[in-house]
C-alpha cells in the first residue's frame, strides 16, 4: 500500500512538472521570441522584460511578483496555499528561466504569422494548465489577487480575470516597437487559452453541479467544507433499498471540479458522482445578478399622493 501511494504522489508531480513545462514551453516557443504578449501573471512578466530589454527576465519577475502575491494572500485570506501551488510556481520560474536558454526552443516556430503562433501557443498552454489543474495545482499569479478582490468586494473572479487580462495586453502598446497588432495577437492568445481550458476541463461550460451519492456524507461534507467549498445536503431516499440517505449538492467553478472529486473518492471509493453543466450561477464567489430592485417612493411623495387622495375623496 505504501508503495502504491507513493507511485500515485510521483505521478502527480510528473503531471504537474509535464503540465507547467507545456505552459513556459508555449510561451517561449510561439510568444516570446515573436514579441507578443498575453493576459495573466505571465503576461505580466513579458512586458516587464520587454521594457528592460531583457534586464528583468520574465523567470525572475514572476518569482518575485508570485511571492508577494502569496505573502499578501495569506495574510488576507489565511494559509490557503498548499504545497502543489508552491511548487506550480517554483517549477515555472524554474522553466522560464531554463527554456530561454535551449536553441531549438526558442527557434522552433518558424510561422510567420502571428495568429497561428497565439492559437497554438494558447492550445499548448491551456493543456498545460489542464494537467495542473486535474492534479490539484496552480500558478498562482491573477488567481491570488482574485480570491483577495472576493473577500472584499461583491465581484465574480471571471470579471477579475477578463478586467486584468484587457488591461494587461493592452499595456504593450506603450512599448517602443509595439503597436496595435501586437494587442490583438495577444488577445487572440488569451481568448485561445481561455477557450481551449474551457473545453479540455469541461467542455464550454463556466461552472458545474456535483451531486454526490455515498454513504459517508458527514466526512465527505467535512472534508469539502474545510477547501472552502459550500455544501448543501438533501436528504434522499434510495428506492431499491428504501434507505433514507443524504446527497450532497455541490456548486464550483469548472477548475475545481477534479479537485472535488478526487477528495470524495479518497474518502469513499465507492460513492456515486453525477456531473453537470449549468448555464449561470450567480451569488458570492460566482457571477453577480443583473437585475436591481425596484426603488420605493420616497416617504414624502407617499405621504403626498396620500393626501392627495384624501382629498378627493373628499369631494
Amino acid at each position: 500500500m505504501e508503495f502504491k501511494k507513493v507511485t500515485k504522489v510521483a505521478w502527480e508531480y510528473l503531471l504537474l512538472t509535464f503540465g507547467v513545462f507545456l505552459y513556459a514551453f508555449a510561451w517561449n516557443a510561439f510568444m516570446i521570441p515573436q514579441g507578443l504578449s498575453g493576459g495573466g501573471l505571465t503576461g505580466i512578466t513579458t512586458i516587464i522584460q520587454y521594457a528592460t530589454n531583457g534586464l528583468i527576465p520574465m523567470s525572475v519577475s514572476y518569482l518575485v511578483i508570485n511571492a508577494a502575491l502569496i505573502f499578501v494572500g495569506a495574510f488576507i485570506l489565511g494559509p490557503v496555499f498548499g504545497f502543489k501551488t508552491l511548487y506550480c510556481i517554483g517549477m515555472s520560474s524554474l522553466f522560464l528561466w531554463l527554456l530561454p536558454r535551449i536553441g531549438w526552443v526558442v527557434n522552433l516556430s518558424d510561422i510567420e504569422d502571428n495568429l497561428i503562433n497565439a492559437l497554438i501557443g494558447g492550445t499548448i498552454a491551456a493543456f498545460g494548465i489542464y494537467l495542473v489543474f486535474t492534479k490539484g495545482g496552480s500558478t498562482g499569479g491573477t488567481d491570488i489577487l482574485a480570491l483577495v478582490l472576493s473577500k472584499f468586494h461583491d465581484t465574480s473572479p471571471g470579471k477579475v480575470f477578463m478586467y486584468s487580462d484587457f488591461i494587461i495586453v493592452g499595456s504593450i502598446l506603450f512599448l517602443p516597437g509595439h503597436g496595435l497588432s501586437d494587442v490583438v495577437y495577444g488577445y487572440i492568445f488569451t481568448i485561445a487559452f481561455s477557450k481551449m481550458l474551457d473545453v479540455f476541463l469541461t467542455g464550454s461550460t463556466n461552472s458545474v453541479q456535483i451531486l454526490i451519492f455515498t454513504r459517508m456524507y458527514n466526512e465527505v461534507g467535512d472534508a469539502l467544507i474545510n477547501q472552502d467549498r459550500g455544501v448543501t445536503a438533501l436528504n434522499s431516499i434510495g428506492w431499491y433499498t428504501k434507505q433514507e440517505n443524504k446527497v450532497l449538492v455541490v456548486v464550483a467553478r469548472k477548475s475545481q471540479m477534479n479537485q472535488i472529486t478526487k477528495t470524495v473518492k479518497e474518502i469513499d471509493p465507492k460513492a456515486f458522482i453525477s456531473v453537470g453543466a449549468v448555464l449561470g450561477v450567480y451569488g458570492e464567489r460566482f457571477e453577480e445578478i443583473k437585475t436591481r430592485p425596484k426603488k420605493r417612493p420616497k416617504a414624502k411623495k407617499e405621504s403626498e399622493m396620500l393626501s392627495k387622495n384624501g382629498e378627493r375623496s373628499a369631494l
